[in-house]
């Protein structure tokens, strides 16, 4: 059997036992998935030259950096953009897994360069595309654009064409139920707000404007709370005075998941951290990552125990120091389904929802106390809602609701607490054709456990058979990275550089491949010269058949076709293709051709 097809077994049998063994685990497992929402996002931004002018202190760099240390520690999904009138650099949607990703994604930003021309549909319709290419179900897409709204456009080009190519992005978007979020930079008053207001109504996001740093917390926690449906909960200002001042972070439960204390000030300040009972934590620790930008610090508490917390900072003498705050939840909320099964006009329905935390319901009264429900009711023709306030029994949400015509309405509960607001899945009641029915997603109430008579231990035979495939698969796994770093090349590339400043083209260079096993730098084959280093971190490995597949882990831009290509991940050359390589710490360009 070949390799490949072990391989292939291997991995089938595990996926086949996987599926087996997860019916069995708790319900709780499955359920703490639901409570933590991701989110899918593409950061764009205008590099045209236009914006040396609107945004002189690159605010949206900042803008940009500031967002990425807000998303969660573990689990969103983050992609840069960088446009003009074409794609100048782009960054594919990348899961965060750890620290070094977020700073990875910084890095990117930091490497943005500056542009001929503008044209803002060219940067909505690439992130529209970039999204539709890896959404994660469950998880919310969303774009954050920020740009002057002005067009600048290369000849060949009309401001009608861009108009059509814009709404039809725009459109795209909404139906995908993409949100688009701008942020306009107006340093030179020259603001293009319309169009940026247009883009965000229409597709479900908001408009914001600044022309410093200072606004950022507020604008990005908006953000935040715009998307996960959470609250922003403003603290104090402080004016530096060179020693420690106090400022109280109030946790109000022990369900807050993450808890962002954004602090933007001139100069660099120093904090320290207390929890609730006086002890002081780690600044930076496991459970308070600390980053620090040029304009901004940002502490983020992890699973943060409920009570009022001290921040200590200190700041330059008369240095203007803000600070805010925004949660993330482990909250949803879970609305009972209807009890009957047809509806009339004049009918009553019976609402009941309660709260969950980690697929179990929350009991907590403060919590329960502290929140406001109400049955929100949409009416489908029209989209007027209904607000209908429900009481709170036990730990229920409950009240009535009754049907006014014969329309089809969406109902939902929606819960509004300390820091937080969540709603339901949404139900459909079609009062017209004398039916209710329930979102594929709402949930039956749980029927009564039954006590099983001594199971067949099927959970401990199948994670057995689970660990002996997965000892087999790394071994696979093993010998294939071994063979692999053995394969060899096929073919030449020709290597032909070019000065940019000057337009002049150095004779071609054919490099034979054959002599290399495993990995070729692109540095060697540029003889190590110095002023290629950057090129170090990009390289090649053998493909499958006579391919090769270039990776770029450097700050170099790569083109194919004319088109700006992330290959971070891997880019495929067949025979006869031909890619461009922009150089970053010189004005030099690398045409390569496999033949």
């Amino acid at each position: 059997m070949k390799i490949t097809h072990r391989l292939r077994f291997a991995a089938a049998a595990f996926l086949l036992v996987a599926a087996l063994l997860l019916p069995l685990l708790p319900a709780s497992v499955a359920h703490a998935a639901d409570t933590d929402e991701k989110l899918d996002a593409v950061l764009a931004i205008d590099v045209s030259n236009s914006m040396a002018e609107s945004d002189r202190s690159k605010v949206a760099n900042e803008a940009m950096k500031m967002f990425i240390d807000m998303t969660s520690v573990s689990g969103d999904k983050v992609g840069v953009l960088a446009y003009t009138d074409q794609i100048v650099r782009e960054k594919a949607l990348l899961t965060v897994k750890s620290a070094q990703d977020k700073q990875d994604l910084k890095d990117f930003v930091d490497q943005l360069a500056r542009g001929a021309y503008t044209d803002i549909a060219v940067g909505v319709k690439e992130s529209v595309k970039i999204l539709e290419a890896d959404m994660t179900p469950g998880h919310r897409p969303m774009i954050v654009l920020l740009a002057d709204g002005n067009n600048s456009l290369n000849k060949g080009r009309t401001q009608a064409e861009s108009d059509r190519e814009l709404a039809a992005a725009v459109e795209e978007a909404k139906q995908k139920g993409i949100h688009i979020y701008t942020i306009g930079l107006n340093a030179d008053g020259k603001l293009n707000k319309a169009v940026l207001d247009q883009i965000s109504s229409e597709t479900g996001g908001k408009t914001f404007v600044t022309d410093t740093a200072d606004n950022l917390p507020q604008i990005l926690s908006e953000i935040f709370a715009s998307e996960l449906r959470l609250k922003v909960v403003p603290l104090q200002s402080l004016t530096g005075s060179g020693s420690f001042q106090d400022v109280t972070v109030p946790i109000p439960n022990d369900n807050v998941l993450e808890a962002n204390i954004s602090i933007v000030s001139d100069q660099a300040v120093e904090v320290k951290l207390y929890d609730p009972s006086g002890q002081e934590m780690p600044v930076p620790g496991d459970d308070a990552i600390y980053t620090r930008s040029s304009s901004y610090s940002l502490v983020k508490l992890i699973k943060p125990a409920a009570g009022d917390w001290k921040l200590q900072v200190k700041g330059a003498n008369r240095d203007k120091i803000d600070i805010s705050l925004v949660f993330n939840y482990d909250i949803r909320v879970v609305m009972d389904p209807p009890a009957a099964s047809r509806y009339k006009p004049g009918d009553p329905i019976s609402v009941a929802a309660h709260l969950e935390t980690g697929g179990a319901p929350i009991t907590d009264e403060a919590i329960l106390g502290a929140a406001k429900a109400s049955l929100v009711a949409t009416d489908s023709g029209t989209g007027k809602e209904t607000l209908q306030p429900l009481a709170l029994n036990g730990n229920k949400f409950t009240g009535s609701w009754k049907i006014p015509d014969s329309r089809r309405y969406e109902i939902k509960v929606r819960v509004e607490g300390p820091g937080f607001v969540r709603e339901s899945e949404p139900v459909t009641v079609d009062a017209a054709a004398g039916t209710a029915t329930a979102a594929p997603s709402a949930k039956p109430s749980a029927p009564t456990p039954v006590e099983p008579k001594k199971p067949f231990p099927w959970t401990t035979v199948l994670l057995s058979g689970l660990l002996a495939l997965l000892v087999i698969a790394a071994a696979v796994l093993l010998f294939l990275r071994t063979k692999k770093a053995n394969r060899g090349f096929f073919g030449q590339l020709v290597v032909e550089v070019r000065d940019e400043n000057t337009g002049e083209r150095l004779s071609p260079q054919y490099r034979k491949l054959n002599a290399f096993k495993g990995r070729i730098r692109l540095h060697q084959l540029l003889q190590l010269a110095p002023e290629f280093a950057e090129t170090d971190k990009i390289y090649f490995e053998p493909g499958k058949g006579d391919t090769l597949v270039l990776f770029n882990r450097s700050g170099c831009r790569i083109e194919k076709s004319g088109r700006t290509v992330d290959a971070e991940k891997g880019l495929t050359l067949r025979k006869n293709d031909r890619i461009r390589i922009s150089l970053q710490s010189v004005n030099k360009s690398i045409q390569l051709e496999y033949i």
